[in-house]
């Protein structure tokens, strides 16, 4: 036995593999994820992935949509389906279950990713970090699980190409922001591929980004959404949606009636929000907690928000510090991901969540560089929720409003935050050999977006018949 295998030996008696932590291996161990990736291109070929094949049980548009708003608020499915008929783009943006549906059975390589889920082009934004600096990033994890990174990668080409043929740009610029989303995607992969662990953790800060992806068209629509973005906070918030009022022991402050959007709740259902902040303590971080012991809970709302999520359960909480300042929390139902039916005929098999909330607020702070210091869960009426801080320096860029010069632009941010957020939870050395330096990923991711994006206009039109024939009820412009 020669003398380096002797000590080899001796150095892993004394130091035990440790579970949570990766095993030893001698040689290359970057070369050798690489190779693993690489391998998976025999099985999937780069270019398979531009398939599509409608199975034989699809739902039509009118009954996805009437399913998914099973267990919702009944009265405000109307509103859901106005908002998601508004046009093919917001369609999409409602039905990520059944994009989920219709991608079982597309290639997928098996490595398992932290995956939003629901990661069109209009769920990246601006929001601010503890000490109120702006962060960009993936902003709704409604539908996180773990699953296939390839989901969310076509899920977002084919949200650029729907949000363009919205903005009034042709085909050749469409198809060329997805194709440019997958290149970021790629090359943002490789480069982290090639770093330190924790150097690729934390890599392209968000001020990088622009210069990273040749993004340089984007920085004035950034430039003013960031602006707008610094006043969304609590207090812009609270000042214009509660008022002052006496309730003979003082005043007092609650928020206003400003149906459907915001309204008054009974004194029971607004007991049992708050009383459930107790049970959401728990679930904070506990340096936190001295914090939010300096507020006293004065109101509980209902709030409607987004497109997919209308229906859901939300409220929004007034909180109040010793001098009067506001502090609003949102507690926002958490459904079970719209994904769930779909994982396991992927090879995903996704265990039966212990709380929804908990697996919302979990895949965030996995897939986020940064996440809302205030994150937590909580239950009300037996129903789990998030919970999170309402207005927190929120911004966001409609993608469906850029011009045709900012789109690709777009495409590729946005595509280089994706492989940053995968990069947590999958190694990206393993992506990064299956993606390849060539561009035939790209291509093929492309052209799945193109048709994916005639399905959903397709879609589309089939729920606005079901609503013209009154089959499906629709309030527009709410």
């Amino acid at each position: 036995m020669s003398e380096a295998q002797t000590e080899r030996e001796q150095r892993t008696e004394r130091i035990p593999v440790v579970p949570g932590f990766a095993r030893r291996r001698d040689g290359d161990a970057g070369a050798a994820m690489k190779e693993r990736g690489k391998a998976l291109r025999s099985r999937i070929p780069r270019a398979s992935h531009d398939s599509l094949v409608r199975s034989v049980n699809r739902p039509g548009a009118a009954e996805a949509v009437e399913e998914s708003s099973r267990g919702r608020v009944p009265g405000l499915t109307p509103i859901r389906v106005g908002r998601m008929a508004a046009s093919p783009f917001a369609f999409l943006r409602g039905s990520a279950g059944l994009m989920a549906h219709d991608l079982v059975g597309t290639p997928v390589t098996g490595v398992r990713a932290q995956i939003c889920g629901d990661a069109h082009a209009a769920n990246f934004g601006l929001y601010g970090d503890a000490r109120g600096r702006l962060v960009i990033d993936l902003n709704d994890f409604d539908e996180t699980a773990v699953g296939p990174w390839e989901w969310d990668v076509k899920r977002l080409a084919a949200s650029l190409v729907l949000a363009g043929r919205a903005a009034g740009a042709d085909e050749n610029v469409c198809r060329a922001a997805a194709f440019d989303a997958m290149g970021a995607y790629r090359r943002t992969m490789r480069l982290l591929a090639r770093l330190p662990a924790l150097d690729a953790w934390n890599a392209i800060a968000d001020e990088e980004l622009v210069s990273h992806t040749d993004a340089r068209d984007l920085l004035g629509t950034l430039e003013r959404v960031s602006e707008k973005a610094r006043n969304n906070t609590s207090a812009r918030f609270a000042a214009k949606a509660t008022e002052i009022f006496s309730d003979g022991l003082g005043e007092r402050r609650r928020f206003v009636d400003a149906p459907p959007v915001l309204r008054r709740v009974p004194d029971g259902e607004a007991a049992a929000v708050a009383a459930s902040l107790e049970e959401y303590l728990g679930t904070v971080s506990e340096d936190r907690l001295p914090l939010l012991a300096r507020y006293e809970i004065h109101d509980v709302a209902f709030r409607l928000v987004g497109t997919g999520s209308v229906g859901n359960r939300s409220y929004v909480v007034l909180l109040l510090d010793h001098r009067g300042d506001p502090l609003v929390l949102q507690v926002k139902e958490a459904r079970a991901s719209a994904l769930l039916p779909h994982l396991a005929a992927s090879g995903f098999p996704a265990p039966e969540a212990a709380h929804e909330g908990r697996r919302v607020v979990l895949g965030q702070k996995r897939m986020q560089v940064v996440s809302d210091i205030l994150l937590g869960w909580t239950t009300v009426g037996g129903r789990p929720f998030q919970v999170r801080q309402f207005r927190n320096r929120k911004g966001s860029v409609d993608p469906a409003a850029l011009t045709p010069g900012q789109l690709d632009d777009y495409g590729r941010m946005t595509g280089a935050l994706l492989a940053r957020a995968h990069s947590h939870s999958a190694d990206p050395r393993i992506i990064a050999g299956y993606c390849g330096k060539s561009e035939e990923l790209d291509a093929a991711l492309a052209r799945f977006a193109v048709v994916y994006a005639d399905r959903t206009e397709a879609d589309h039109a089939d729920l606005l018949r079901a609503v013209k024939t009154g089959r499906t009820a629709a309030e527009l412009g709410v």
